[in-house]
């Protein structure tokens, strides 16, 4: 039993080596991409705590969601942020998987980097429509009489770039339309649909967006509008985003071997194909074999046998 074990666990550890040692390589090529999608990130940020400098509490707009749905509370306004975080939690953990699982369609840079497209071309729309009209916040700490309804003008240039995360992103006013956690949530469902392999998943993970997006608008986050505009705008965006992208390659063809750059050591291609799906030429593995006039060969190769030789 314990053979075993430490079996499974050398052909794990070499998986997880050889997949990293892969991404590496595909990051030292898309690392332009990942980096201007995480800078965008920071800007949109920095863009949704300059309007709060602006926003100006008023008076709770007419809404139709608001008369459809009961409100939530303060005391039950973590729901719809729980529901974001494991979505967010979840949708991460399975851009990871390759490094463990051997069965995987994915390569985890180039996932990432087609989700920050998504990500950065939504947000733009985003940043010109909030600070394009100020609506008055709906949310508790946005009404009147709020001491965080409006922020202080900054003392320093410092002050502005220092976004406060998390306390800056919980307790923003005025980014309102439109809503950014349903940015989030729909690249994240999307991505996935296109690219799991479980269909149970994935009709669990749109039934999760509807409901966040219920409860969005039941916390009085944002004004039903915010959320409405969300829908249509990302999944447009994503369908003409992803049109204009190179196709990912799957990896569980072999013909995706032939994208999968050089490594530092030498390794072809083929090598780390072989490895990435678990083959790592471990004696205990169980390989196929292939007879070619009675003779087996253990590698796999196929070798020509000429005159009896």
């Amino acid at each position: 039993m314990s053979l075993y074990i430490g079996r499974g666990a050398s052909k794990l550890w070499k998986r997880f080596c050889a997949e990293i040692t892969t991404e590496i390589n595909l990051l030292a090529v898309n690392w332009r991409n990942i980096l201007g999608g995480i800078i965008c990130q920071y800007i949109h940020g920095l863009a949704a705590r300059g309007v709060h400098y602006i926003h100006r509490p008023g008076p709770i707009l007419q809404d139709a969601g608001f008369y459809l749905l009961p409100e939530l509370g303060k005391d039950k306004a973590y729901i719809s942020e729980t529901v974001f975080t494991c979505v967010f939690l979840i949708f991460v953990l399975w851009t990871f998987h390759p490094f463990v699982f051997k069965s995987k369609k994915i390569y985890t840079v180039l996932i990432w980097c087609r989700v920050l497209a998504f990500l950065v071309a939504s947000q733009i729309l985003r940043i010109i429509t909030f600070y394009s009209t100020q609506l008055p916040g709906p949310n508790y700490h946005c009404r009147e009489g709020s001491k965080l309804a409006t922020l202080p003008l900054p003392n320093s240039i410092l002050e502005v770039l220092v976004i406060n995360f998390p306390r800056g992103v919980l307790y923003g006013c005025g980014d309102l339309i439109f809503s950014s956690h349903m940015i989030f949530s729909l690249v994240f469902v999307r991505t996935y649909h296109k690219y799991g392999t479980r269909r149970f998943i994935k009709q669990c993970a749109w039934l999760t967006v509807v409901i966040q997006s219920l409860l969005i608008i039941a916390s009085r986050k944002h004004y039903t509008v915010d959320v409405v505009v969300a829908w249509y705008t990302v999944n447009l965006v994503v369908f003409f985003v992803d049109k204009k992208l190179p196709e990912l390659p799957d990896r569980s063809n072999g013909a995706a071997t032939m994208l999968l750059p050089l490594s530092k050591d030498g390794k072809t291609k083929e090598e780390n194909h072989r490895l990435l799906n678990g083959n790592s030429g471990d004696p205990f593995d169980k390989r196929s074999r292939t007879q070619i006039n009675g003779k087996i060969m253990e590698d796999g190769n196929i070798e020509a046998v000429v005159n009896g030789v």
